[in-house]
């Protein structure tokens, strides 16, 4: 069976028009209806007036001669209804009781009503407009009511509402097509900025996850290059973190790699038994730094991603701080070392990732049982807006030199020695720098303190 062809994609600029050409059509429709009801209107009252003129005009040459009516038409009422050259004309003049006098007498007759009266009805089948006018007499040879019907067919009305209407609706349809010219020119204008951003993007390098410059772009448009821009910063984010992860690794793996292989080698071929226990133990050694080496690569690896990915949830550093303790990793650490903890009473909140910040939190520890001297204190505490998760020891720290760069990649202490791969200050630096926080490192009275400080949740403050 033949795959179907997938549907294709609307077009902002087809779509935009076409809800200004609907809308376009119902005003036209409305306006149509609305100009031919008062085109219709005012046709009537206009031709109304005529044949009131003209039955006007017969009744005044109404005259009584020897006791009957008499009508001599005027040439008047005959101008005013060939006004409408394409309609049938009748009229039927009659005296009291209904008597005909002259005209047709197939003429409706209205009800009786002295006052003018305009009426429908039809003429050999045909619809027609009447008016009935009444003229009263009171002489001495005729007394009485003498009624002028005159009638008239509808062409002349429904051409004229006819051309009211087109001369209406001319002019809007010419401008209704002016309007679509122009809707058109305005809607191609708007999506130009589109079709030039995707060929921006489609020229650029994949390498290449600069930000794009959002001048001269409308508003709508440049709200969604910035958030485009910031998807590429976290990307760019990714990306890094993946490179420096396989440069790092591929760096410094090299040198332990190679020294595992040689003391395999050497172990091999060494026959004295005691001279080969010391070798499997230096192999050991290298062993254990090198997994160190590779779990913090990782780590360092996981939280960045993380701080991208991972959604932020509100939490109490207290619990990362006793959670830490009661894992026990400072057990396989420095066995026997003693570990305390220094809690308030009070929540401290902050608004991160968990993960990344217990990260932190455990090589903030790791680095003072390794290269510190116990006890070693975990704390948490509140300083005005921040929140502060602290690790402190009882030795004297490194140099201000040093400590000011221990933060970069691999930086070492003189106290790290073969097991130390100096990435763990580093994860604490990417920590605090994703959250909005900082480092700080102290010398207090009861020894050396490291710090990740971060900004505290604002709604602890609010309840």
């Amino acid at each position: 069976m033949a795959e179907r062809a997938a549907p294709r994609p609307h077009s902002m600029a087809g779509r935009v028009l076409s809800a200004v050409l609907l809308i376009l059509l119902l005003g036209g429709v409305l306006v149509s209806v609305s100009t031919w009801m008062n085109g219709r209107q005012a046709a009537r009252q206009a031709y109304d007036r005529i044949l009131l003129g003209a039955a006007s005009d017969i009744a005044e040459s109404i005259r009584i001669q020897n006791g009957e009516p008499f009508v001599d038409l005027p040439v008047s009422a005959f101008e005013l209804l060939s006004q409408a050259p394409d309609d049938r004309v009748h009229y039927a003049v009659r005296g009291p009781g209904g008597r005909f006098v002259t005209g047709l007498d197939a003429t409706p007759i209205a009800p009786p009503d002295p006052r003018p009266a305009h009426f429908d009805g039809a003429l050999q089948g045909e619809p027609a407009r009447f008016v009935q006018v009444t003229r009263r007499f009171a002489e001495r040879e005729f007394s009485g009511d003498v009624t002028v019907v005159v009638g008239q067919t509808l062409r002349a009305r429904r051409a004229m509402a006819l051309g009211l209407m087109l001369d209406a609706l001319v002019p809007m349809a010419l401008a209704g097509v002016a309007l679509v010219v122009m809707a058109w020119l305005a809607i191609r204008s708007a999506v130009r900025p589109l079709g030039a951003l995707a060929e921006d993007l489609s020229r650029r390098d994949p390498r290449d996850l600069t930000p794009m410059a959002t001048g001269g772009l409308p508003r709508e448009l440049a709200l969604v290059q910035l958030a485009m821009n910031r998807f590429m910063q976290r990307l760019d984010r990714q990306m890094s973190a993946t490179r420096t992860l396989i440069s790092d690794s591929a760096h410094q793996l090299r040198t332990p790699v190679a020294a595992i292989r040689a003391q395999a080698e050497t172990i091999l071929e060494e026959p004295d038994p005691q001279a080969r226990d010391r070798a499997l133990g230096r192999l050991l050694g290298r062993t254990r730094s090198l997994g160190a080496l590779l779990d913090q690569l990782l780590s360092r690896a996981l939280v960045i991603h993380r701080t991208d990915s991972a959604p932020r949830v509100a939490f109490d550093l207290r619990e990362t701080a006793l959670d830490l303790v009661e894992r026990r990793d400072h057990d396989l650490i420095a066995p026997g070392a003693e570990v305390r903890l220094d809690l308030g009473e009070a929540p401290v909140i902050v608004h991160a990732d968990a993960f990344s910040v217990g990260e932190a939190a455990r090589n903030l520890m790791v680095n003072a049982l390794k290269h510190g001297l116990p006890p070693v204190v975990i704390g948490v505490s509140r300083q005005g807006d921040s929140a502060v998760l602290w690790v402190q020891d009882t030795g004297p720290g490194p140099d201000p030199a040093m400590a000011e760069r221990l933060g970069q990649r691999f930086e070492r202490s003189a106290t790290s020695g073969e097991d130390g791969s100096g990435l763990g200050l580093s994860i604490v630096h990417a920590v605090a720098a994703a959250f909005g926080g900082r480092v700080e490192m102290t010398r207090e009275a009861e020894g050396f303190r490291a710090a990740l400080v971060l900004p505290s949740d604002p709604m602890e403050d609010r309840e």
